[in-house]
């Protein structure tokens, strides 16, 4: 959603509850320049989920808006069930944008969701670039996922729709303290009094998104100008290790990272951990460059080698099987 981009058609996830039904009524109230359509995703999760699906239908219908309802149909798994909602939702969207030729889906995340993201991010412990919270555009299967309203406060969102009388529901699961979200939406008054606001957490995300920029920027030049070749037949980047352990360590941490993703056959794995990350090539390997020593060790399937001024990466050799012990 950069400047001059020109967008097909759109499709807004609308749940039913404020923010959403704030996102719909205010794209129904612009001149139509851009086809749109409404869809509800219907996780099965709580009974009157197809009752308030319906609802919005009802509204868009009202509003004259396209609608439709997406199921997600299958087993729920027992665990991380938000994160698998949300993998679903998203999977829906998308799927629903690409059938109708749209080429965005428009989300309403508002400051109040950023801000509870990156506290979420800061109490897992992530980097900079989980605390530079959700981006305001971003890529998601083929189509551009949106998110005009990031900056605005959910309360302006409830008095929207109270004002233009578009009737909105409360998902219970907001306040459910099963769910850590939940948890420390009910901190952020307390955190607020001492100085750590909604708005100063989005500010805080907004230059870490800054400065990360800056970084990938210089990692991805840094990785092209250190590559002496690969990968190659057999999977192996060698890159010059006497360059790389001379670079600011944040910008080697990402220089390997790239390579490492560069590398890996299954390129919808999950990224290798931060900290093991950090304590592998900070700790071990760029210490090893320095003083020019031996050192091999193992990264997301992965075998990185330092020795005779290059680190190499190949795909790490298969683990022999243990031995059983003598009875």
């Amino acid at each position: 959603m950069g400047p001059g981009s020109v967008y097909r058609g759109g499709v807004l996830a609308v749940s039913g509850g404020p923010d959403s039904t704030a996102l719909m009524g205010c794209a129904a109230l612009v001149p139509r320049g851009l086809p749109v359509i409404v869809a509800t995703v219907d996780h099965g999760l709580r009974p009157a989920s197809a009752v308030e699906a319906q609802a919005v239908a009802a509204l868009a219908a009202r509003l004259g808006l396209a609608h439709r309802i997406l199921a997600w149909t299958g087993p729920k798994p027992a665990a991380h069930l938000q994160e698998a909602a949300r993998a679903a939702r998203y999977r829906l969207l998308a799927g629903l944008a690409r059938e109708a030729g749209a080429d965005l889906v428009l989300t309403a995340h508002t400051l109040d969701d950023q801000a509870e993201t990156v506290l979420m991010r800061l109490c897992a412990g992530s980097g900079p670039a989980g605390l530079a919270g959700m981006a305001p555009a971003r890529a998601l299967d083929g189509v551009t996922l949106g998110r005009p309203f990031l900056g605005v406060p959910k309360a302006r969102l409830v008095a929207t729709c109270d004002s233009q009388g578009w009737p909105f529901v409360r998902d219970p699961s907001n306040a459910d303290p099963r769910f850590g979200r939940a948890r420390l939406r009910r901190l952020m008054p307390l955190l607020a009094e001492e100085g750590l606001t909604p708005g100063r957490l989005v500010r805080l995300a907004g230059r870490l998104r800054r400065d990360e920029a800056a970084l990938a920027q210089a990692a991805a030049s840094a990785l092209s100008d250190l590559r002496r070749s690969g990968p190659d037949g057999h999977g192996t980047l060698i890159l010059d290790g006497a360059g790389l352990a001379t670079l600011p360590e944040a910008v080697a941490l990402r220089v390997v990272g790239l390579a490492v993703t560069a590398l890996r056959e299954d390129a919808a794995a999950d990224p290798p951990r931060l900290g093991q990350l950090e304590r592998i090539v900070l700790g071990e390997v760029l210490p090893a460059l320095r003083e020019g020593i031996p050192c091999r060790r193992t990264v997301a399937g992965l075998l990185l080698a330092a020795g005779a001024g290059r680190l190499s990466l190949s795909p790490a050799p298969p683990r022999r099987p243990s031995r059983p012990h003598p009875a």
